[in-house]
């Protein structure tokens, strides 16, 4: 994805050399048996493709797998275009043109690539000599040379890629943050009523998608579902033609391809370019923003000293209710690397052999009505989250029985920051001041954990600080 000015010069030289040579089959060099159809489906997909490489992964504890002395291909269809500079020397192709099962990024040292496989365009890759493994965390072929897998040469491309005459049309796949995996990176997806948060976009400092000083090598925002709140991390590169384009800012849906950041830690989602980002509406979920001023006035806090370590949270007005699973939030304290503030709420899966937690800690009940600029302050940590996640939320309907929590309209905060799984997991994340002042009503705030005990799902949550003012 990242390049230089001297690169970029390079590339100007050889396009120009290309247009001199009079290249007259749609202006790029196309090998006569790249443009007839190709009958190689069904030798290997890129399903067992990722299933082969697993396999080894797991039997032999090999992180690579190397094919020799084959004549399979792996065939699919191009869902990434480096022709807004936002990809440099990948090919990303996925298995099917609608709903796609597996993707595979195939490593190539060749820029341009759009003007001989375009988005759609159907290709085949030949296995023979290619290592198949991990690099930034999202399946990969490539050669490898030691511990990474490097590009195929400009000089072998058209001995490894085979060019189908087939364009299709790409479907992005619909889906939620919340399903977002390992087997689903690599897949030009859709997202579906999504924003960006509120400090990237709207006040005095709205960012560009990666114009801004800070951003090196990639530009990354912060992008929320309006659904339930939770958020992912929206990937610009700082050579992308589009890099000092303002973010928009409305609400509405996105296709991308699904990602891992550079570490392979997090998921991310990158665009080709603008034109599939489509937050045109205007009626954006969030509450009130954040809140300049605290208020004097106290009108709900909990600091959980007065729990008993180890029992459910309980007194001070709140519900602490499972919707799915056995757990609860418990009182948790810890004074080792992982310190807890005092007693601190905690959530987590790990152990409890339930298929799905969800667990609410819901506050007593508020009247906004009664007094102005209310503000909400907490703090949460985690212990490797993983997905499952936490999520802060607000209804105005709910009539204060358990059971019902689950049925009332509830509506996420997602001007609240809450830790991520990236972070150091001995940090307390502040959640900013959440302005709460546009609430009507009276109504109550929850905090929800959704995870299962599952080794990518049993993650911990930890809660603390938690304030509720007003002027």
């Amino acid at each position: 994805m990242k390049t230089s000015n001297f690169y970029k010069l390079i590339v100007l030289l050889l396009l120009t050399v290309a247009i001199v040579s009079c290249v007259q089959d749609d202006e790029f060099n196309v090998p006569e048996t790249e443009t007839s159809v190709v009958d190689l489906e069904g030798d290997i997909s890129i399903e067992q493709l990722r299933n082969l490489y697993l396999q080894e992964l797991n039997t032999n504890q090999n992180e690579f797998l190397t094919f020799s002395e084959t004549d399979s291909y792996v065939t699919g269809y191009v869902i990434s275009s480096d022709e807004g500079g936002n990809f440099f020397e990948e090919l990303i192709i996925q298995d099917s043109p609608e709903n796609p099962t597996a993707g595979v990024k195939v490593l190539i040292d060749v820029n341009p690539l759009f003007t001989v496989l375009e988005f759609g365009r159907k290709v085949h890759v030949k296995l023979d000599g290619l290592t198949v493994g991990l690099d930034s965390g999202v399946l990969t072929l490539g050669f490898r040379d030691g511990n990474t897998i490097e590009s195929i040469a400009e000089s072998q491309f058209d001995e490894f890629l085979i060019r189908d005459e087939e364009v299709a049309e790409i479907i992005p796949l619909p889906m939620s943050i919340t399903e977002f995996s390992d087997s689903h990176t690599n897949l030009y997806i859709q997202l579906d009523n999504v924003q960006f948060n509120s400090s990237e976009v709207l006040g005095d400092n709205r960012k560009t998608f990666a114009g801004e000083a800070e951003d090196s090598f990639d530009g990354e925002r912060a992008l929320e579902s309006c659904e339930i709140g939770v958020k992912t991390i929206f990937s610009t590169s700082t050579f992308a033609d589009f890099k000092s384009l303002l973010l928009p800012q409305g609400v509405g849906t996105m296709a991308a391809i699904l990602s891992k950041s550079f570490n392979g830690n997090e998921f991310i989602v990158v665009v080709n370019d603008p034109s599939t980002i489509q937050l045109d509406n205007n009626d954006r979920c969030d509450v009130c923003g954040i809140a300049t001023e605290t208020g004097e006035t106290e009108l709900f806090s909990d600091f959980f000293e007065t729990q008993t370590e180890g029992d459910p949270i309980s007194g001070n007005g709140w519900t602490n209710y499972a919707e799915a699973g056995t757990e609860l939030w418990e009182a948790y304290f810890d004074d080792g690397t992982n310190e807890s503030l005092g007693i601190s709420a905690r959530f987590r899966a790990r152990n409890s052999d339930d298929d799905l937690s969800i667990g609410w800690l819901v506050t007593p009940e508020i009247d906004f009505n009664a007094q102005d600029g209310e503000t909400l302050n907490f703090k949460t940590s985690n212990s490797f989250s993983n997905l499952s996640y936490m999520v802060v939320l607000y209804a105005t309907n709910w009539d204060g029985k358990p059971s019902t929590i689950p049925s009332a309209n509830w509506k996420p905060i997602p001007e609240a920051t809450i830790v991520a799984d990236s972070d150091f997991f001995g940090d307390w994340i502040p959640s900013g001041n959440i302005d709460l002042s546009c609430i009507e009503d009276s109504g109550h705030i929850a905090f929800k954990y959704v995870g299962k005990d599952q080794d990518d799902f049993d993650g911990t949550y930890e809660l603390d600080e938690i304030i509720i003012n007003s002027n």
